[in-house]
């Protein structure tokens, strides 16, 4: 038991000074309802109050980084401030994403029920504010709200990922995008996708590792597209359960098609290409 007792003691005393994953969560979360009053416990209906909130936010946002400087590439009241002058921006981005849900799916009776309700909606959120912190050279702190998005909808999107403007997930569950893909705008993928790396060293680790998905692809349920130099052309469809480790043209379509030998009740998977 003494021995268990140093090994907690140590570990404690070792441990560096780095926000919780709780702190984390709950400034996303407050900074999400000041945006998006739909998700807040409180509405603040006067300019005066918004900016009195914005700037608390500010105050909690640097607290956080300069709780350990490891991890940000500069001071944390600079970092803090440049991030909420992007602010702005941010948020530009997150509505046209939600333009693109409502458009893109019929079961959407109105933009307040995809914020409300939508989990493609709070993944890809969590991932713009997250994106926005990582490309300010800030460590940990995007990773941590982007799998807190994750725990909460089963999407898991890395903020180094570089993803253009009306991107829509529909249902989203098992969702992967990985942290050197790029993705174009009007992107639509659904649930199950995986834009992922083939194997690679670690000593790889910094290398263009996942796919590129070029404007208005749409990658339909349990899809899996593989590998830093694959690139799914303009305006292509990639059909379900389709695996790719291969590039293919602007205008392609690819799908899955079992065909059965019944002679011997085998099967042998198709893969089909089509260009417009």
């Amino acid at each position: 038991m003494n021995s268990f007792l140093k090994k907690l003691q140590a570990a404690h005393r070792d441990c560096s000074d780095c926000p919780s994953p709780k702190a984390v969560q709950e400034f996303f979360s407050e900074l999400l309802g000041l945006l998006f009053p739909e998700f807040t416990v409180k509405r603040i209906e006067d300019a005066e109050g918004i900016e009195e909130e914005l700037e608390r936010l500010k105050e909690v946002f640097t607290s956080l980084l300069e709780r350990n400087p490891q991890l940000c590439d500069g001071k944390g009241e600079e970092i803090s401030e440049d991030f909420f002058k992007g602010l702005e921006g941010v948020f530009d981005a997150i509505n046209k994403d939600i333009d693109a849900m409502f458009e893109g799916d019929p079961a959407a009776k109105s933009r307040t029920e995809i914020v409300r309700s939508y989990p493609g909606f709070f993944a890809i959120a969590a991932y713009r504010f997250a994106h926005s912190i990582h490309e300010l050279g800030v460590k940990l702190i995007p990773r941590i709200i982007t799998e807190f998005a994750h725990s909460k909808t089963g999407i898991d999107i890395h903020p180094g990922a570089r993803i253009g403007n009306h991107f829509c997930i529909d249902h989203g569950t098992g969702v992967v995008i990985g942290e050197t893909t790029v993705i174009g705008n009007h992107v639509k993928i659904y649930q199950g996708v995986t834009l992922g790396a083939l194997s690679v060293d670690k000593a790889d680790a910094d290398s263009k590792r996942h796919p590129t998905i070029e404007d208005g692809v749409v990658i339909y349920a349990g899809a899996t597209i593989l590998g830093g130099k694959t690139i799914i052309g303009k305006g292509s469809t990639i059909g379900g359960n389709v695996w790719l480790t291969k590039s293919v043209v602007p205008g392609s379509k690819v799908y899955y098609q079992a065909q059965m030998h019944h002679a011997d009740s085998s099967s042998t998977d198709l893969y089909i290409f089509k260009n417009d």
